[in-house]
């Protein structure tokens, strides 16, 4: 493992003090890709795209239906999934620039923290956009506090976005190959005198912007806030899957003979959308659906590893999206005009950023080779729920407090029962799904963002049936005011809006 690896040990006294847990607990692997949407998948059936590797997981496990995020945006999306909170409790849990502090508080019981006492080594890869530092943050020191306290031993992350800056790999607090010599500033407010940027210097550029993506340049594209310095560190995207990848195979090398969490944020099919030259033209469907087949290829490579090293039957391997999709994100990169036939969002209206369905309903399975039968569940479930579901998995104690709930039966496919309700949010905004219905209040502000998709900024509010109307085209908010006032009543109670 690389040499920045330090993984502290857990005695056998301290496991022995969890009486319910098994005796080999079983390695759990959770692989977030970012934006991708319900139609996204071969498995989810699409018949644009093929996906393989992740369709073993579907197939082979439970492939959920009702699966959901807990936010349509990534920053609130995984502080849901690794605190266990509603992402809408903390105001501050909105999407992130490259330079935000750590928005999880130090003192907060995570999931990664939970496992840490369960004797598991934890590792962090990948996409992040949970904040990093206190403020005011000093990318050429080591960066506090960061992955490590909130309960990830190991980490090598991106600080937010591949299309925000830095353009940096952050190992353990570190930036990876920095050149002390050529240190990093990064600013969200102004550019640094004498750099390039989008605008000033379009003659840079190998992808061009379309909304917002304007400021510096780096390896011909545009990004969102400035950068200067660091030059000997920057990433090539082309290349990220491929490190990545190669770091989370090298983690479970390294762990293969005790319990290890290993959180894998793939960073497809975000912008900028650059995969590697080998997958280029691979979907037909633009540098969009390329990425896509590059996180399957992601995927397969991690699953190939554990049949490699036969730690297939004792690891729970949970894959999903943070939110729906998109496609003209802040870039023009053919993701519309190459789309053809394929529907990101699947039947579903909306996607990220959206009320809708397509917000947060994504692609959910789990999979664990002769622990669980393949299956297709209707269960409601969401991202939220890892912490409570994992916590009796491992013989733990999650205690009160937390908007987790334990729906670990419907995630080993023993039970089609789980949540019964659930608030999902979408840039401070919120909407209750309970049972067969969704009540979205009424939002003032416009029915579409730049990105073309649907807010659900409904006059009046909504009211869906979405086991008859999944596509949520009939509002019968007017013709069915007493469902609509008991959802609205239990949305308050629970919201306190």
């Amino acid at each position: 493992m690389n040499k920045h690896i330090v993984l502290a040990s857990v005695s056998a006294m301290a496991l022995s003090t969890f009486a319910k847990a098994p005796e080999k607990q079983p390695n759990i692997i959770l692989i977030i890709a970012d934006d991708l949407g319900y139609g996204d998948l071969s498995a989810y059936a699409s018949k644009t795209i093929s996906t393989p590797n992740i369709d073993r997981l579907a197939n082979n496990g439970v492939r959920f239906t009702n699966g959901y995020a807990t936010s349509a945006t990534s920053t609130p999306s995984r502080y849901g999934m690794f605190t266990g909170m509603y992402p809408w409790r903390n105001p501050d849990a909105q999407i992130l620039p490259g330079d935000a502090p750590l928005l999880i508080k130090e003192t907060q019981y995570t999931l990664p923290k939970m496992l840490q006492k369960a004797g598991y080594s934890t590792a962090a890869i990948g996409k992040w956009h949970l904040g990093m530092g206190a403020g005011n943050v000093n990318w050429n020191e080591t960066i506090k506090p960061g992955a490590r306290e909130i309960g990830f031993e190991y980490s090598n992350l991106i600080a937010a976005t591949n299309d925000r800056v830095p353009n940096v790999y952050v190992e353990n607090g570190n930036v990876v190959g920095l050149d002390p010599n050529d240190p990093i500033e990064v600013s969200y407010k102004k550019n640094f005198e004498g750099e390039p940027t989008a605008l000033t210097h379009p003659e840079l550029l190998k992808m061009k912007w379309s909304d917002g993506h304007n400021n510096s340049v780096h390896n011909g594209i545009p990004r969102i806030g400035f950068q200067r310095g660091g030059k000997s560190a920057l990433w090539v995207d082309e290349d990220m899957a491929d490190y990545f990848t190669g770091l989370a195979k090298t983690f479970i090398n390294d762990y293969k003979d005790k319990p290890f969490f290993l959180y894998f944020g793939l960073h497809q099919p975000h912008v900028p959308r650059t995969p590697n030259a080998r997958f280029v033209g691979a979907s037909g469907m633009g540098p969009r659906g390329d990425a896509i087949i590059e996180a399957d290829w992601s995927v397969g490579e991690i699953m190939a590893e554990l049949d490699r090293l036969g730690l297939t039957e004792n690891t729970l391997v949970i894959f999903s999206s943070d939110n729906g999709p998109v496609l003209d994100d802040g870039y023009y990169d053919d993701a519309v005009e190459k789309l053809g036939n394929h529907k990101p969002a699947g039947a579903l209206r909306g996607g990220k950023y959206s009320l809708f369905e397509a917000g947060t309903r994504v692609p959910f399975m789990v999979y664990w080779k002769g622990k669980i039968q393949p299956q297709v569940s209707d269960a409601l479930v969401c991202q939220l729920d890892f912490m409570a579901s994992i916590a009796a998995l491992t013989g733990q104690k999650l205690g009160k407090g937390f908007d987790s709930q334990n729906t670990l039966p419907a995630f080993l496919g023993k039970s089609k029962k789980a949540r019964t309700e659930l608030v999902i949010e979408a840039q401070g905004r919120t909407a209750l799904r309970m049972g067969d219905w969704t009540y979205i209040p009424e939002y003032k502000g416009r029915e579409r963002n730049k990105t073309g998709n649907e807010l659900a900024n409904i006059p009046g509010g909504g009211l869906f049936n979405i086991k008859d109307d999944l596509g949520q085209q009939n509002n019968l908010l007017q013709t069915n005011q007493k469902m609509a006032k008991k959802l609205a009543k239990r949305h308050k109670k629970i919201t306190g809006r």
